[in-house]
C-alpha cells in the first residue's frame, strides 16, 4: 500500500506541486515523477555525488533525501543552472579545460562547483579539491576539473 503525500516546493525557480509516496527519495521524484533526468543515479548511497542538487542553497545528495522533505523548500537541479548566466563561466571553464569526458559525473560536479564558488568565489586548488571530495569521477583524474573550477575565480556570484 502506497502512502501518498502532496508537496509544494520551488524547483528551478518555478512553483511545483506533486504527489509522491512518502518513501520516494528526491532523486526518484526528480527523474521519474517530474522528468528531469540531468541529476544522475550513481550509487544510491550518497557516496558518489552524481545526484548532487541544491536545497535552500545547500549542496545535497538527492538519493539520501526523501522527496517529502522538499515541501516548502527551494530546489535547484542542473537544469536550473542551464539558463543561469552566473553559471556560464563555470560551464565554459569545464569545456575549455577538458573537464568533461564521459559526462556522467558532470552534472553533480557542476552543481557542487557552483555551490563551492558561491561560498568561496576565489577558491584555490586545495579548497576546490576539498570542496568536490564527495563527487567521484572515473575519467579525468580530477586535475582538469580542479583547473576548470579554479579558472572561474570570482566569476560565479
Amino acid at each position: 500500500m502506497l502512502l501518498k503525500h502532496d508537496i509544494e516546493f520551488t524547483l528551478n525557480g518555478v512553483k511545483r506541486q506533486v504527489s509522491v509516496d512518502v518513501t520516494t527519495n528526491t532523486l526518484a521524484m526528480l527523474r521519474d515523477v517530474i522528468g528531469l533526468t540531468g541529476t544522475k543515479y550513481g550509487c544510491g548511497e550518497g557516496e558518489c555525488g552524481a545526484c548532487t542538487i541544491q536545497v535552500d542553497g545547500v549542496s545535497l545528495n538527492s538519493c539520501l533525501m526523501f522527496a517529502v522533505d522538499c515541501d516548502g523548500r527551494d530546489v535547484t537541479t542542473i537544469e536550473g543552472l542551464a539558463n543561469d548566466s552566473k553559471a556560464d563561466a563555470l560551464r565554459e571553464a569545464f569545456v575549455e579545460h577538458g573537464a568533461v569526458q564521459c559526462g556522467f559525473c558532470t552534472p553533480g560536479m557542476i552543481m557542487q562547483a557552483d555551490h563551492l564558488l558561491h561560498k568561496h568565489p576565489h577558491a584555490d586548488a586545495d579548497s576546490v579539491k576539498r570542496g568536490i571530495e564527495g563527487n567521484l569521477c572515473r575519467c579525468t583524474g580530477y586535475k582538469k576539473i580542479v583547473d576548470a573550477i579554479v579558472a572561474v575565480d570570482g566569476a560565479v556570484k
